[in-house]
Order: structure tokens, then C-alpha cells, then sequence
């Protein structure tokens, strides 16, 4: 009978810590579901998200030394992550479609419940978005950054930031009431 150790995620932060590839190769294979499901809000495509995933987790190897043990060392990875997401997107060049303050403003208003929509649903629609209302929605909404803190790591005004997230929002609603009515929404949270 073969006997296996299991391994607390300090275990496996210090042994990546100290180099150890089967410890590298255990960290990744307990996060990276996670990690992956992170990457694919970003990317347009589950090839797009991969890519990140991978530097993302070259990145997490070559600079866990710089975990400081402040907050969880899973969402120290997940921030990872959404930097290495954000990263290839401005390294890839594309354009924001960045939408005039004042448009933004003509828009519905944004009070729409997502909650009634599956997961994989709601994922499905966000890749729909243009580059730049996906980044700025997920940053904002799921993320958490600051319209400040949108506009200084994507290079863009605050206006700029709560116009995308204005228009990502009303897109997202109407994809949605689209969905809904043809029946493709699940309705399991």
C-alpha cells in the first residue's frame, strides 16, 4: 500500500520557495482551476487565457520570494494573475474603444442584478466584450481596483475608466435580457 504525504500550502510555498520543481509542480496543479477560470475573464479565448496562466506562473516561481505572508498566498497568486492578464493585454496592443464621458452617461443605468445567470453564462458574455470594456469591467467590478487605479495601469483617463465600465455594463445587460429571452441563461448561481 503506498502511503502519500499531504502537504499544507505553507509546505508547498516553502518548498517553491526553495526551488523544489515537484512542489512547483503541486502548487500549480491545486490552483491552477482557479487561477485559469481568473485568466479567462481577461482573454478572449481559453488559448488566450492559457498563455497568461503560464507567464503568470513563471512569474509566481520566479518571484515567490517576494511574498511577504500579508493576506492569503492564494490571492497573492490570483493578483499575480490579473497583473499578468493586464500585462499581455497592453503588450498585445490593442486598442481600448474607449466611449466619450458623455456618451457613457446617456447609457441605462447600470443597476442590473447579474446574479440570476450562470457562471458559465455570465463568463461567456464578458469575452464577448471589446478589450477594453472586458478589462476595465473586470478590474472594476470583479476585482476591485479604483477608477484611479483602472486609469493609471491601463494608461487612460478616470472618465475614460467609468465610460467603459458604463458602457461594458449596459452591453452586459443587453446580452443578457438577450440570452434570457431565448432561454440560454441558467438560472443556478
Amino acid at each position: 500500500m503506498k502511503v502519500t504525504k499531504t502537504y499544507t500550502i505553507d509546505d508547498l510555498m516553502d518548498g517553491c520557495k526553495a526551488g523544489d520543481r515537484k512542489m512547483q509542480e503541486m502548487l500549480y496543479k491545486q490552483t491552477a482551476s482557479k487561477m485559469l477560470a481568473v485568466c479567462m475573464r481577461y482573454a478572449k479565448d481559453r488559448m488566450e487565457a492559457e498563455d497568461s496562466l503560464q507567464m503568470g506562473y513563471v512569474k509566481v516561481f520566479s518571484k515567490i520570494k517576494e511574498y511577504r505572508g500579508e493576506g492569503s498566498f492564494e490571492g497573492w497568486i490570483r493578483r499575480v494573475m490579473v497583473n499578468t492578464a493586464i500585462e499581455s493585454y497592453r503588450k498585445n496592443l490593442r486598442s481600448l474603444n474607449v466611449v466619450p464621458i458623455e456618451d457613457a452617461y446617456e447609457q441605462p443605468s447600470a443597476g442590473f442584478d447579474f446574479s440570476s445567470l450562470g457562471m458559465q453564462d455570465l463568463l461567456k458574455v464578458i469575452q464577448k466584450l471589446a478589450d477594453g470594456y472586458r478589462m476595465v469591467f473586470n478590474m472594476y467590478a470583479i476585482e476591485g481596483y479604483s477608477h484611479k487605479e483602472i486609469a493609471e495601469t491601463l494608461g487612460i483617463s478616470e472618465g475614460a475608466s467609468k465610460s467603459q465600465l458604463s458602457r461594458a455594463r449596459a452591453i452586459l445587460q443587453q446580452e443578457i435580457i438577450k440570452m434570457e429571452g431565448f432561454g440560454y441563461a441558467t438560472h443556478a448561481g
